[in-house]
């Protein structure tokens, strides 16, 4: 009788060894998963805690610094506007330093439509010009007016000595500018025409 107990409970040990090796097996592949899954869970929790701790506060300070820079930088360019128009300088009352004239505002005076004979072609050939003098002098456009005749006829005479070859040469409307620049400014006495502008020119 013994040794059919014996017999008996041999096979039930052999059966739960089988059991033992699985479970031992399944605890081992859990902890070989166990870094892993440790890592995966733990990244957004330090992606989360590196931005709302470390780098926010860092962008709010910097940010900060640039603010102020650049609200003290408004308050030096306010005082400095506040200082130049306070202050001395220039020859106005107010203390404001306008240029030349009063003023930077131009003055136009057209003279339309100037037409001459061109010089070397026995009266067959003719230019016609029309300029605008520009100056920035406040009475420039009475003075233009008081002494347009002469300026006319000063204007004709100097266009009237150009042949075809120089009105054909290039940068011939440039030349033509500097010389009546020239020949008005001394007849009004000083450099009171800043400017020139040639809009029409027409060889016929």
């Amino acid at each position: 009788m013994a040794e059919k107990k014996t017999e008996a409970a041999a096979p039930e040990g052999a059966a739960g060894k089988p059991e033992v090796a699985a479970a031992s097996a399944a605890a081992g592949g859990v902890k070989a998963w166990l870094p892993l899954v440790i890592t995966v869970v733990s990244m957004p929790v330090m992606a989360y805690v590196m931005t709302n701790f470390v780098l926010l506060p860092k962008l709010k300070t910097s940010g900060g610094q640039h603010a102020e820079e650049a609200a003290s930088g408004g308050h030096e360019a306010k005082s400095e506007a506040k200082d130049d128009s306070h202050g001395g300088g220039g020859d106005t009352p107010g203390g404001s330093s306008k240029s030349e004239g009063g003023s930077k505002t131009k003055y136009a005076v057209p003279m339309s439509k100037m037409i001459v004979n061109i010089a070397g072609t026995m009266g067959t050939r003719y230019l016609m010009v029309s300029v605008t003098l520009v100056g920035k002098d406040s009475k420039f456009k009475k003075k233009i007016e008081d002494e347009k005749d002469q300026l006319l006829d000063l204007a004709t005479g100097t266009l009237s000595g150009k042949t075809i070859a120089e009105l054909e040469k290039p940068g011939a409307r440039n030349q033509i500018r500097t010389e009546l620049m020239s020949v008005l400014n001394n007849a009004l006495g000083g450099s009171l025409i800043r400017e020139i502008y040639i809009t029409e020119l027409a060889i016929q």
